[in-house]
C-alpha cells in the first residue's frame, strides 16, 4: 500500500537553521497494516506523516501510494487515498455549519461539485445511523452546530467523516492529545472499530504508550530523523512483559 524510499527533507536548506528532519528514510507498509509511529519531539514521525500526506514535500526520495507515485503530489491531490485527522478537533470540521453539512461536505471531498449536489433523505439516514454508532446521542441533533460541541465529540465526528469518501489511508495525527482521557478512549476505540470495518491501511502517531501498544499491528520508533526500531504484531505481544518505558527511552 505505501512504499518509502530513501527518503529525506532538509528545512531551511543551507541557512543557518537548517534542520534535518528525515535522513534516508525506507518503509514499506501493506494494506490494512495498522501501523503505530513513537518517538520524541523532533524524531521526524510528524514530518514522515506530512510527507505521506502530501503537506510537506521531501528533499529527496520517493513514496508511492497503492502503486502509484505521489513524491510531489500536493495533499488535495493525494485526497483521493489519504484521509487525515488531526491532534486539534478544530482542524477537522467546519464549526459554523451543522453536523450534516459537515458530513454532506466530507462525502464531496474527492468529488466533483455541482449546485445540484445536495442532502437527500437517504444521505441523511445514512448520517444518522453512522453517528449513532458512537453512543453519544447525536443522530437526532444533526442540524447542531459543529462549533457548539465538545473537542471529544469534534473528533469522534470527524473520524466518521474521513471514511465517508471511500478513503483507503488513514492518517492519525496525535488525535487524542488535546482530549480527557474518556474522549480519548472512545476516539481511539471508534478509530480502531472503524479500520477493521472499512479495511483501511492507517498510520497513528502518539505519544501515549498504552496507546500505542492497544492499537495496531505494528510499532515503528522514529529518533533524529530516522527509523530505529520496527516491531511486528508477535515482538510487540513480547514486550508486554518487560519495562515497555525504558525499553524504548
Amino acid at each position: 500500500m505505501i512504499s518509502i524510499s530513501n527518503l529525506n527533507k532538509t528545512y531551511n536548506k543551507g541557512r543557518t537553521n537548517e534542520i534535518n528532519a528525515l535522513h534516508n528514510v525506507d518503509l514499506d507498509i501493506t494494506a490494512r497494516e495498522f501501523v503505530v509511529i513513537v518517538g520524541s519531539n523532533g524524531s521526524g514521525k510528524s514530518t514522515l506523516l506530512n510527507c505521506i500526506a502530501g503537506s510537506v514535500l521531501p528533499t529527496s526520495g520517493q513514496i508511492f501510494i497503492d502503486g502509484a507515485e505521489v513524491t510531489s503530489l500536493p495533499d488535495y491531490t493525494r485526497s483521493r487515498w489519504v484521509a487525515r485527522v488531526f491532534q486539534s478537533p478544530l482542524a477537522g470540521t467546519a464549526p459554523d455549519l451543522s453536523i450534516l453539512d459537515n458530513f454532506r461536505l466530507a462525502s464531496l471531498r474527492t468529488s466533483s461539485k455541482k449546485l445540484s449536489t445536495g442532502i437527500t433523505a437517504s444521505f441523511k439516514r445514512e448520517v444518522q445511523d453512522k453517528i449513532s454508532s458512537l453512543g453519544m446521542g447525536l443522530e437526532n441533533n444533526i442540524n447542531q452546530q459543529m462549533g457548539t460541541l465538545s473537542g471529544g465529540q469534534r473528533q469522534a465526528l470527524t473520524l466518521l467523516m474521513s471514511v465517508m469518501d471511500n478513503c483507503q489511508l488513514l492518517l492519525l495525527d496525535e488525535p487524542t492529545a488535546a482530549l480527557d482521557p474518556r474522549s480519548a478512549v472512545v476516539v481511539m476505540e471508534t478509530a480502531d472499530k472503524l479500520i477493521k470495518d472499512y479495511g483501511l491501511t492507517a498510520l497513528l502517531i502518539t505519544h501515549n504508550m498504552k496507546e500505542a501498544f492497544q492499537y495496531g499491528n505494528r510499532i515503528i520508533q522514529m529518533s533524529e530523523g530516522r527509523i530505529i526500531r520496527d516491531l511486528s504484531q508477535q515482538q510487540k505481544s513480547a514486550l508486554l512483559h518487560t519495562d515497555i518505558y525504558e525499553w524504548f527511552g
